[in-house]
């Protein structure tokens, strides 16, 4: 079989398998760009089920770019918790505001128009521009690589050279005329519901075109690159409650966790305990001297490449505090509140401050901590 052959099958048989197997997700019942920008950037990192709830709730909130230019940050932060890597909800609003600015409220229609928006790269430009307007281009996400290189048998780590080029060059040249959208889908979908990390071979329309799969090798493809380091990192942080309110603050822009609320604290330094670590933290960021009531929780919580414990304090006020510090007086902050506890659900937290907060009995229960 030769090339143009074997690209013919495999474009009908994957086109047939996805007319009969696509999955009926909410932003699959039209494709308009912008519905389908939200959801390929929320599907990133993202399990689907969780990421439907999210798409669903957002959309419900701003139902269009015009609304997402014109929302709070905090708004859109809010609506954001529990996804994770904030920055991609202020580069949609960045990008929001561009297309409000230079295209008159309407969303690019080319793959370069899309491309050049703030936080768009190839694949989520690819993504839109095949998905909205059936433009001939590929994108490639795990769920391509994986398929591509267990079919073509690539032999090397897919996100390198010069297998990152070869499957780029192969997803394009594989695209049907006038079948981009149903192309693109129903090849990153079969990655993600057959060609799997174990891969389903029996149930995969394109086994018989599978190099890696007729080898006996489906299960070493594709080839993974080096790993990254892990760092562990140990961290604290304190509630402190005075006079029946939460003291929070909000981080600065260009932290990990910027514009997110939380609880002060910070890394424990070599030498010091985690109880000298949060009183130190609070004395550096705050201004405030506190003293350990009692320990609240511990959470740990996993990055990509980062493994965090967090070790929480309830605190106290050691002498009179005068209100909130203005924003001069925080070291790692841009502004700060006294709250009631029950109102924390209202403020954007980074997740493992939410995870605290959902388990601390002092949010429901603030005359425990009196």
């Amino acid at each position: 079989m030769n090339d143009t052959q074997r690209f013919t099958l495999f474009r009908k048989d994957l086109l047939r398998w996805f007319a009969e197997n696509r999955r009926p997700l909410p932003w699959r019942a039209d494709y308009t760009p912008y519905r389908t920008w939200i959801a390929e950037v929320m599907m990133q990192q993202t399990q689907m089920d969780r990421g439907v709830q999210y798409f669903l709730r957002w959309m419900e909130r701003f139902p269009d770019v015009a609304a997402v230019a014109a929302a709070p940050e905090e708004d859109l932060l809010k609506a954001w918790e529990g996804l994770g890597y904030y920055r991609r909800a202020r580069n949609i609003q960045a990008a929001a505001r561009v297309i409000m600015e230079r295209h008159g409220g309407n969303f690019p229609t080319s793959y370069a128009d899309i491309l050049a928006l703030p936080g768009v790269g190839p694949y989520t430009a690819g993504a839109i521009a095949s998905t909205a307007y059936n433009e001939e281009v590929p994108c490639v996400d795990g769920n391509v690589e994986r398929v591509l290189s267990r079919v073509f048998d690539i032999d090397t780590p897919v996100k390198e050279e010069p297998a990152k080029s070869r499957i780029r060059e192969l997803a394009q040249a594989l695209i049907p005329k006038g079948e981009a959208r149903n192309f693109n889908q129903g090849l990153m979908e079969l990655g993600a519901l057959v060609c799997r990390k174990k891969p389903e071979c029996e149930r995969c329309p394109l086994a018989g075109l599978c190099e890696s799969r007729h080898l006996g090798i489906q299960n070493e493809r594709p080839v993974p690159g080096k790993k990254a380091a892990v760092t562990q990192i140990e961290v604290v942080c304190g509630v402190l409650l005075h006079e029946g309110k939460v003291f929070i603050q909000r981080r600065n822009e260009k932290d990990v966790w910027g514009g997110l609320w939380e609880f002060p604290g910070g890394c424990v330094e070599p030498g010091e305990t985690p109880e000298q670590a949060v009183a130190r933290e609070w004395m550096e960021e705050v201004g405030f001297k506190v003293a350990i009531v009692r320990p609240l929780d511990v959470i740990r919580h996993n990055y990509t490449t980062y493994r965090i414990t967090l070790r929480c304090y309830q605190l106290r006020l050691e002498g009179k505090p005068k209100g909130c510090p203005v924003p001069e007086e925080l070291a790692e902050a841009t502004a700060c509140q006294w709250i009631a506890p029950q109102d924390i659900e209202a403020f954007p937290l980074p997740a493992p401050h939410r995870k605290l907060a959902d388990n601390c009995s002092l949010f429901d229960n603030p005359a425990s901590g009196e």
